[in-house]
């Protein structure tokens, strides 16, 4: 990474830092082990996984704004960062301790609103670390970092773990507890160059008055921000765009395995894809930063949007083939892997340039605020999806109408994006 300065790496290092907590938590080990203990051979495990995610996304969507006010002041950037992460850390070890699902759901969502709470503050310091003609770039490498370190690695020791943890006399249940462990101990570790290395480049003062005068002016600015926002037609129609088709994309990481281990797929195989799609996001991760060289950002999130619409129409035809008896459990897997794939290809591009696109269309002096609000339509999208697939699970019992249902929050993002692009005016300098 000789390309990058001294606080775009470190930027980029956090990355690395808090993708085990994605991919083991959110991904690929937790929400098998979840489910497994929640629901047994039934649906009730994906149910409460799915309603777990969306209260922590509403707590955190509730109070995005308010975080996003505040690190505008000297020094609350940095604070609330290490607040959120040590806080984020502290829960994790807590869940590893947990036996009752019920203290395992409970741990989850505490630890999952801090580390969504922590990338807030991460995402508000793009700004920080680079210019608007580098955002792209910077952005898509934090990610494809994040898919060869801080998933990889972690997740490679955690397979071996659920695999092969038996011959050392290691269960299940102990292999997944060093997984949460060990998701703790690297997202410590490697944020502390974060810590050393990235600054707040434009904060300013907090003025000397009371805490209910301090708080106006916080609320203030939250006004003065929401405000600002929909009076800008582009940066307002690509925020709520971004609200829906970001719902679908964090629905397809959060119900994946779940989706999978509902149809019956074994842990093993599950597992497997789920590291197939971090190898495949690394390149195509850098890939979206390249293309944003030639194309517009835009047509590069819509190209994206459709993607993911074929995959969860896949997603569905393979579930509704297991269901009806269309096809047998080895084609299902097959289909899955390739699915697998297919997320790879577009998961880290679409969350990057999405990012960076943000980044692009606010003062950098402001990023806090903004992003604050671009966090609480991230928030609270990533409330809609696994609620309604936990929703309409409950109401058919049947996985496959719960995937094809994610398409239609696609659709409407897409939708929005195709009919607003001409106003969405993205600035390179």
């Amino acid at each position: 990474m000789k390309q990058f300065s001294r606080e775009e790496k470190a930027w980029i290092m956090y990355d690395w830092a808090n993708s085990a907590f994605a991919t083991i938590m959110l991904a690929a080990v937790f929400p098998v082990f979840f489910t497994g203990i929640a629901g047994g051979e039934g649906t009730l495990g994906s149910m409460w996984w799915g309603w777990g995610n969306s209260i922590s996304r509403f707590i955190l969507g509730l109070s995005a704004p308010v975080i996003g006010a505040l690190l505008a002041y000297k020094g609350y950037k940095k604070r609330f960062f290490i607040g959120f992460m040590a806080f984020g850390i502290l829960a994790l070890l807590f869940l590893s301790a947990q036996s009752s699902w019920q203290m395992l759901l409970i741990g989850y969502i505490l630890a999952n609103m801090c580390w969504a709470a922590g990338n807030l503050v991460y995402d508000a310091y793009l700004p920080d670390v680079t210019t608007k003609d580098r955002m792209d770039k910077v952005s898509t490498w934090g990610f494809a970092m994040g898919y060869i370190g801080g998933s990889t690695i972690p997740f490679i020791i955690s397979i071996v773990l659920i695999l092969f943890g038996s011959n050392f006399g290691i269960d299940m249940t102990t292999a997944v507890r060093i997984s949460i462990v060990l998701t703790a101990i690297w997202w410590g570790v490697f944020s502390i160059q974060f810590v050393k290395d990235v600054h707040h480049k434009f904060p300013i003062e907090k003025p000397k008055q009371s805490i209910g005068e301090f708080l106006n002016e916080v609320f203030g600015r939250i006004f003065a921000t929401a405000k600002k926002i929909t009076k800008n037609r582009g940066l307002f129609m690509f925020i709520v765009a971004y609200f829906f088709y970001i719902d679908g994309v964090g629905t397809v990481i959060i119900m994946a395995t779940a989706y999978g281990a509902e149809l019956g797929l074994g842990d093993v195989g599950l597992i497997g894809a789920l590291f197939v799609t971090q190898i495949v996001a690394m390149p195509c991760s850098i890939l979206f930063g390249k293309l944003s060289e030639k194309y517009n950002n835009i047509s590069i999130i819509i190209v994206a949007i459709v993607i993911y619409i074929g995959i969860c129409l896949t997603g569905f035809w393979m579930g509704f083939g297991l269901e009806t008896g269309i096809h047998g459990y080895g084609f299902a897997t097959v289909l899955f892997w390739v699915l697998a794939f297919l997320v790879g290809t577009v998961q880290g591009g679409i969350q990057a340039i999405s990012r960076s696109t943000f980044g692009k269309l606010v003062p950098a002096e402001e990023s806090g605020e903004y992003f604050g609000f671009y966090e609480i339509f991230g928030r609270f999208a990533a409330i809609l999806g696994p609620f309604l697939y936990a929703t309409v699970l409950s109401i058919t019992g049947r996985p496959s109408f719960s995937i094809l249902s994610i398409i239609f929050i696609f659709a409407i993002g897409l939708i929005i994006l195709l009919i607003n692009r001409k106003h969405i005016h993205i600035s390179r300098s």
